[in-house]
């Protein structure tokens, strides 16, 4: 049987612009102000309609960057060289303008205290996004439970909110880790390459603790990832996933 919408979840509005901070050469996060947002959890996403002037009409889906605390909703948009609505707004969309939204969406990829940990993330690219509101969410609320991130970037350079993630990491806060995948410094220590059944066997807590698991990115990331896991010992029931495009990082 399904279930009917909340009323003004799936309705259409229009957010103010009030800032687009660089967050690497490809990415950008959007800050919005949205007078009738009626808030959302950690780790939902939001639709993105574009309308040009001769009434052609362009809708991506985008992950929200923000935690339920944050004063304003944040998205963060990584530009795709072929992606009609990314080009836009990482490249033209200025403080002041409007952007036309609706959501909060979706119920299976987020986070909340309740749900308890240990938390695994496992982001590759822009796959990050969602787990920088559920970081947020996480601090905001008491750091109740252990959580381990492992972020595959193809180096440093691209890596999105690396120095959030380095403050989140200080003193007793998250575990963070990064895989290189293309560059890396000469003294880096970190992994080098792809993620493999080593490295996931490194970052993982013992099969028996069995922690609650969310893994974004590119599909091929996803599904390598998922499976090594799976193929470990984790319980599949254990492990949420959210993909997108055709290929790996």
């Amino acid at each position: 049987m399904a279930r009917a919408a909340l009323p003004g979840r799936l309705s259409w509005q229009l957010g103010t612009v009030i800032e687009v901070v660089e967050e690497t050469s490809r990415a950008s996060s959007i800050v919005l102000e949205l007078h009738d947002w009626p808030g959302h959890r950690a780790g939902q996403h939001v639709d993105v309609r574009l309308t040009a002037e001769d009434g052609y009409q362009a809708q991506r889906s985008y992950s929200i960057a923000s935690a339920p605390e944050d004063d304003y909703l944040v998205l963060t948009v990584e530009r795709l060289e072929d992606g009609e609505v990314s080009q836009y707004l990482v490249g033209e969309l200025r403080g002041g303008d409007q952007l036309e939204l609706r959501g909060p969406i979706g119920g299976y990829f987020v986070w909340e205290r309740s749900l308890g940990g240990p938390l695994l993330l496992l982001a590759a690219g822009s796959g990050i996004v969602p787990f920088r509101s559920i970081l947020r969410h996480w601090d905001a609320v008491g750091r109740g439970v252990m959580v381990r991130l492992l972020y595959s970037s193809r180096s440093l350079d691209e890596a999105i909110y690396g120095d959030e993630l380095g403050r989140l990491a200080n003193g007793d806060g998250a575990d963070v880790r990064f895989a290189l995948t293309r560059e890396w410094p000469q003294d880096w220590r970190g992994h080098r390459g792809r993620i493999d059944r080593e490295l996931l066997s490194e970052v993982s807590w013992p099969t028996a603790e069995q922690p609650l698991t969310y893994i974004c990115g590119p599909t091929g990331f996803v599904e390598t990832a998922a499976g090594l896991l799976v193929e470990g010992g984790a319980d599949p029931s254990r492990i949420r996933t959210e993909r997108f495009g055709p290929t790996g990082t």
